[in-house]
């Protein structure tokens, strides 16, 4: 069989890998990369120095690198390229009928039908690890795979008919998919991938996969404070309940415990998670895990010793009494609003990045008026970030630095004893980074070098 894998990331290298060396393979990638496997009679790889449309995710003008994969008899696609596809190939019924994701494959494939998804806008990482830590705490066997990072493809024959898989989708990932999870958690949706989806409809219509296949006897999970997440839920024929609100998971405020049912599982101040965000990702996590089991030491466990995931509010130093933060995962306005809101102290700031399309008023007023003293803006969006901070009379501004080391030398200049140092851009990464790890990492490598 030949097979046509489109897109060289971890999804297509997790289903060359599946394959195996049996078949041969036609492999396209809009890039050239380092990692290609060696060309040999039953290995082919193409590629072209595709032109990016202008502020575009996952989308180039040239589309000639898809040319010839159309005659491969099975079509394994990253789920970036679907508007390429659909642009190339319009509604080719030839086409679609051997062309599939891994996200396809690994439903059509799977041994059981224990599968919690998890979407939303930010959170859902989070909260899959802590589905999956509470899973395992409980002494369920559970995989964790998706959007975190491990492909479903790597793991999907080692999981037997009672383990537990718990995945985090994105809207790439769920953009047409045709299955959906026995559990669905939808967490808050905001505006974000506007370079991609070009709207709001589409964006949510491509969230709304979580839910829209599921059976009678599944269950939804959702925000009922979110307009978006409430909507998406409605697509569900199973049950559907809410968390933050009985009879879902919530924080009870006379007494800061988390409650679920008749059941008060911890207060809030042993959480060590930071950040009243988090809060509600928690709340989410055990009202799915609560649909599996309800085993009240599991939660309790996890959630006295998970710190969270890298890039996400991480404590990188305290240097002569600066607290510096890593929380580069944050891609969007609202992520850099909440953790801005999670530090009562004096805070400088680092905002900016590449442009997706979203507007950054309700930022620029945010750290207008929360304790800041300081922001640096950088990227493609540094500028219109920096204008709006000044239309609010804001002017403690540092423009124009190129470099990491730069960036982490002047917030140390203007830093004071007790202050936080946030790296909580509100953009993607793009331009000055390769993405928002390695804006992660530059960051720390700079704050450790500090002396």
């Amino acid at each position: 069989m030949k097979i046509g894998i489109i897109g060289w990331g971890l999804e297509g290298q997790s289903a060359y890998n599946y394959f195996g060396p049996d078949n041969e393979y036609l492999i396209v990638n809009e890039h050239p990369r380092d990692d290609f496997p060696a060309e040999s009679d039953k290995i082919k790889v193409k590629f072209i120095n595709a032109e990016r449309t202008p502020g575009v995710t996952g989308n180039v003008q040239d589309l000639s690198y898809l040319d010839g994969i159309d005659a491969c008899d099975k079509i394994v696609y990253s789920v970036t390229n679907a508007k390429n596809l659909e642009t190339k190939f319009g509604k080719n019924p030839d086409f679609w009928a051997k062309a599939t994701t891994t996200q396809h494959l690994f439903y059509e494939v799977v041994k059981t039908k224990n599968v919690i998804g998890v979407t939303g806008t930010k959170g859902k990482g989070t909260t899959s690890t802590l589905i999956y830590r509470m899973l395992r705490a409980s002494g369920k066997k559970a995989f964790l795979g998706g959007n975190i990072g491990t492909p479903v493809l790597d793991f999907v024959d080692k999981v037997q008919p009672d383990d537990w898989v718990v995945l985090e989708l994105s809207s790439f990932q769920l953009y047409n998919l045709t299955y959906s999870p026995h559990i669905a958690v939808c967490l808050m949706i905001v505006p974000e991938h506007m370079d991609w989806h070009p709207d709001m409809e589409d964006y949510t219509e491509a969230k709304a996969n979580l839910v829209r296949h599921q059976k009678a006897g599944d269950t939804a999970i959702y925000l009922p404070s979110n307009e978006f997440s409430t909507k998406i839920a409605g697509y569900s024929p199973g049950q559907k309940i809410p968390y933050t609100k009985s009879p879902g998971a919530y924080l009870r405020d006379e007494d800061a415990m988390i409650v679920i049912g008749e059941s008060a599982i911890i207060h809030k101040s042993q959480i060590r998670l930071l950040g009243e965000h988090n809060i509600e990702n928690i709340c989410a996590a055990i009202t799915a895990f609560w649909q599996v089991t309800q085993d009240i030491d599991a939660i309790k466990e996890v959630l006295t010793t998970f710190t969270g995931l890298e890039h996400r509010l991480e404590m990188v130093r305290d240097f002569n009494g600066v607290k510096y933060y890593d929380d580069s995962f944050g891609t969007t306005p609202d992520t850099a609003i909440v953790a801005i809101k999670t530090f009562a102290q004096p805070k400088i700031v680092i905002l900016g990045g590449s442009d997706k399309g979203v507007p950054f008023d309700e930022l620029a007023q945010t750290a207008a008026s929360s304790n800041v003293r300081h922001v640096i803006t950088i990227g493609q969006t540094g500028p219109a970030i920096a204008q709006l901070l000044k239309s609010k009379e804001f002017t403690s501004i540092t423009e124009g630095l190129q470099t990491m080391p730069e960036i982490v030398a002047a917030a140390r200049s203007v830093a004071q004893l007790g202050d936080i140092v946030l790296l909580s851009t509100g953009c993607a990464s793009f331009g000055m980074f390769n993405d928002y790890k390695d804006r992660g990492t530059q960051f720390k490598q700079a704050v450790l070098a500090l002396k």
